[in-house]
């Protein structure tokens, strides 16, 4: 299987980022979907950018974006590999200005990611991974290698989120022997469990599959696993609805994580 080049996609990752930056330098307005999820010119002026550079660096390619998702189901089943879009995760983030929103995208090749890119604007850190491997690249500097943690530290670190948060997860935690909480934002949360600074994300609410596929590809590149409750892969497009199940990611798969559920 042969993959487009990934930095490529950083770079177009780093240029809608751009596109974001110039918003989140100015007063801006926020509307609200349909969900009643902020929506910004960020998000808008971020999707625009993706989907022109995609469209001309692999035109045969489909795309499915948070700000495009309209698309029929009776089209979409028939996508063998398509690229899925987050182009602006973590809106609330950018909302509240406190710097946690990535841009998303990954390929998604029969109902899989194989490749995925999560950029932090604020920051200029880039995330990426594929069959090359899981890589943390601080704006233009030299791509690192990152490996998730195993076995896992004690105490477990797990990462939480600063906008949801729930008694289900309330439960998850009361089940560990000990804990700490590394709190995060948007896709980021995967990504500190890429990267070894976290060893378990439970996600027990609702999330969209653009969320989280580009940050599934880091994961898996770097060792380790994005499993629904019942500890099967997450997979993408298999369905009407896009909404992902309640979800776990870790690093270490000889913790029984499943029991804390």
């Amino acid at each position: 299987m042969t993959l487009p080049d990934i930095q490529r996609i950083n770079q177009i990752a780093r240029q809608a980022g751009e596109a974001i930056l110039q918003v989140y330098a100015q007063d801006f307005d926020v509307q609200e979907k349909a969900d009643h999820s902020p929506l910004t010119r960020a998000d808008m002026a971020s999707h625009q950018l993706i989907e022109d550079a995609l469209g001309q660096l692999t035109p045969e390619i489909p795309m499915l974006s948070e700000e495009s998702a309209a698309i029929p189901w009776e089209e979409r089943q028939r996508w063998k590999r398509y690229w899925l879009i987050d182009p602006l995760d973590g809106t609330r983030e950018f909302v509240k200005r406190n710097g946690e929103f990535t841009v998303n995208i990954a390929l998604v090749d029969q109902g899989f990611p194989v490749l995925g890119v999560v950029h932090v604007p604020v920051t200029g850190i880039t995330y990426f991974g594929d069959v090359a491997g899981a890589f943390r690249q601080e704006n233009h500097g030299e791509p690192e290698p990152i490996r998730v943690t195993r076995p896992c530290a004690t105490p477990v670190r797990v990462a939480g989120s600063r906008s949801h948060a729930g008694d289900s997860l309330v439960r998850f935690l009361q089940k560990l022997p000990e804990y700490e909480i590394v709190s995060m934002g948007s896709s980021l949360k995967l990504c500190l469990v890429a990267e070894g600074k976290a060893d378990i994300y439970p996600r027990l609410g609702p999330t969209s599959e653009w969320d989280t596929a580009a940050a599934q590809a880091v994961v898996e590149a770097a060792g380790g696993q994005v499993t629904d409750t019942g500890l099967h892969r997450l997979h993408y497009n298999q369905k009407d609805s896009l909404l992902n199940p309640h979800f776990l990611v870790f690093g270490d798969d000889d913790v029984d994580w499943e029991a804390c559920l």
